[in-house]
């Protein structure tokens, strides 16, 4: 039976979204300068990957690897420090953020529907999470690693700015963890009937070129074990995600 609430007016709503804005920005905030407060331990972490003791480089045998950065610019250190503690405070405070907006959305749902939105909400920054941690821990440190020894010449030095290498971890931590979303984009596109296994199957090999292509992208580089690496997750996300909307077809036909 639909439990659907539709009832306040607009500016009430409008009222409810303001305040639901205005926590999560709250808890943004004060995670925000929390990062920002331990300055120390925040580029611990995240200039951990210019060191040959990270421990990727560990696992891969590659610790003869440590990367020089520089500052250029007079107020570039300190944009840098706020920039990466914004990121951080909304990465931390995500969680709360989707439950705020859920909190809002869900009384306009029907009971049909409010526990698959909690499921593809849940995986949908399960997903994210796990993107990022990939991206940190095996697509930054190898793309790092590469671009930063990479020279043309003897002749000429790489001098590599801390703006940079922030922006690079940044950016590629949302590819990565969008890209991450493909299994829980393909799961709603078969629940609601767009999409079949078989469909995916039948183009696992223009797939496959796809997921080159986007690794290239991500990865700019012509080292082909670099370029594999950041291939294999991807790849690996096609085929779990060729099981899940085999599953929800099933599923579906039985119903």
């Amino acid at each position: 039976m639909s439990q659907a609430n539709n009832n306040g007016t607009f500016w009430e709503h409008l009222d409810e979204l303001r305040g639901c804005i205005i926590r999560a920005l709250l808890v943004i905030a004060v995670l925000a300068a929390g990062a920002f407060a331990f300055k120390e331990t925040l580029f611990n972490i995240v200039l951990a990957p210019a060191h040959g003791d990270f421990i990727s480089y560990r696992w891969m045998g590659a610790e003869d690897f440590n990367l020089k950065l520089m500052n250029t610019g007079l107020t570039e250190q300190f944009m840098i420090h706020v920039k990466v503690a914004l990121y951080t405070g909304l990465l931390l405070a995500s969680p709360f953020v989707i439950y705020e907006l859920f909190a809002f959305v869900s009384p306009a749902l029907y009971d049909s529907e409010r526990r698959p939105a909690v499921r593809v909400v849940t995986a949908a920054y399960a997903m994210f999470i796990m993107g990022t941690m990939v991206n940190y821990f095996i697509v930054f440190p190898l793309t790092v690693r590469f671009l930063g020894t990479y020279q043309v010449s003897d002749d000429v030095a790489n001098m590599l700015t801390i703006q940079s290498y922030a922006d690079t971890l940044i950016s590629m931590s949302l590819v990565i963890g969008l890209v991450f979303e493909l299994p829980v984009i393909t799961w709603m596109m078969a629940f609601m009937g767009f999409l079949k296994w078989e469909q995916m199957a039948r183009f696992r090999k223009h797939a496959f070129v796809a997921i080159l292509v986007v690794a290239a992208v991500i990865t700019p580089t012509t080292d082909m074990f670099t370029l594999l690496v950041v291939a294999l997750p991807i790849w690996l996300l096609y085929e779990a995600s060729i099981l899940i909307v085999r599953v929800t077809n099933r599923k579906k036909i039985t119903l």
